[in-house]
């Protein structure tokens, strides 16, 4: 751990000065307590950090959760081990990819509502009970549940140390929270222009506890959280069924875990009852299971927290970009990611050049820098890799 100021400790032994200047102004703020945590994975964010953990009291920054309001993972472990497998994987991949849209929710109208409409049942009750319209934000949203989204989201097959086979897939709230955040967004700018509220950057726009704007983004982000949550279970679903017609077989789900990586909880620390919003970070509280993954072609972890208070129990989220998408697909080539991907069953094409691995930062070193963070309990590595263009 390194204290950037008494208001910001690091965990992050790879910081680009341009993050750290951000960070610091996150922190610089009157309403943070105690101090912001940042994460081996810490890069440069709208707003705020990604990999930034920040504890506010009464008041929250819109940005700081920010627009993939509840994004985060989903894992299951099945009873098949690697050699139960069938040995042509392509299938598998094309499989998965017709069960689940990839990037366009309207594609959702080609798919089996049955599973689906009972989580929509849910939302809709939710939706009603908080008093607001998630139409009035995204009119299609109910097509977007159960659809994956382009960009880092992704589903796999992976196994364990054990040759144990897990399915893991990394997505969000789609359309509907990214247009929640984005107006709640606008709201607290307007709301801080308004009080002539002099800010270091007008995405540390924030909104005061107790107004009216702050209660309504209060209850519209937790409802994204849930659609985030649902979105992944309904995903999930999709997976099993698609990865036991290709064994043969029923899939036992030995092991699930669903959490988040950007949200916003009310928590207690040091003392102090307060907002955590973790961009970019999971919740790593003591025995707490978690998941971390790396890049499209290096491994991901299943981990425990070990509750380290200094980092408001928290943990990294993932690698972490280290060449923005527009310098990697001038850096790299499409040759470049076929050598990368090497011994996995992925969909060959130029979309996928600025998810090369070597694109983010080293998952070894960012999980070398969380040692007091989490405690390793599997390594998984892929096998069948499915992303949207």
């Amino acid at each position: 751990m390194e204290m950037i100021t008494p208001t910001l400790l690091n965990w992050a032994s790879i910081l680009e000065q341009n993050t750290r200047d951000q960070a610091v102004m996150t922190a610089s703020m009157p309403f943070i307590h105690p101090h912001v945590a940042l994460m081996p994975d810490a890069h440069l964010g709208l707003g705020a950090t990604v990999g930034s953990v920040i504890p506010t009291k009464g008041a929250i920054v819109p940005a700081a959760v920010g627009v993939d309001i509840g994004c985060g993972m989903i894992a299951v472990r099945t009873q098949y081990s690697r050699d139960e497998l069938p040995t042509q994987r392509r299938p598998l991949r094309e499989a998965i990819e017709r069960a689940v849209p990839l990037s366009a929710g309207a594609a959702n109208r080609k798919i089996s509502r049955e599973h689906t409409e009972r989580r929509i049942d849910v939302l809709e009750r939710e939706a009603g009970e908080a008093g607001f319209d998630p139409a009035a934000h995204k009119s299609d949203w109910r097509l977007q549940l159960g659809t994956l989204g382009s960009g880092n989201h992704f589903i796999e097959v992976t196994v364990d140390e054990a040759d144990r086979v897990w399915l893991f897939l990394h997505s969000g709230s789609r359309g509907v929270g990214n247009k929640i955040a984005q107006k709640h967004i606008a709201i607290a700018q307007a709301w801080c222009r308004d009080r002539g509220v002099d800010l270091p950057h007008r995405d540390l726009a924030y909104l005061e506890e107790g107004t009216p704007q702050f209660d309504a983004y209060i209850t519209q982000m937790r409802w994204a959280q849930h659609y985030a949550l649902l979105n992944r279970e309904e995903m999930m679903d999709r997976v099993v069924r698609q990865f036991a017609e290709w064994v043969g077989g029923e899939v036992e789900r030995r092991e699930e875990i669903n959490c988040h990586h950007n949200y916003t909880e009310r928590e207690t620390h040091f003392g102090e009852i307060v907002w955590l919003s973790r961009k970019g970070a999971i919740n790593a509280e003591r025995g707490r299971p978690g998941l971390i993954p790396g890049s499209m072609g290096t491994a991901s972890y299943v981990v425990s927290g070990l509750g380290n208070a200094d980092a408001l129990n928290s943990a990294p989220h993932g690698a972490g970009r280290e060449y923005s998408r527009t310098r990697a697909r001038k850096t790299f080539t499409r040759e470049d990611l076929r050598v990368a991907m090497a011994g996995i069953e992925y969909r060959d094409t130029d979309a996928f050049i600025d998810e090369i691995p070597a694109a983010y930062k080293d998952i070894d070193r960012v999980m070398a820098d969380a040692r007091d963070l989490v405690e390793i309990r599997h390594t998984l590595r892929q096998i069948v890799n499915v992303k949207g263009d």
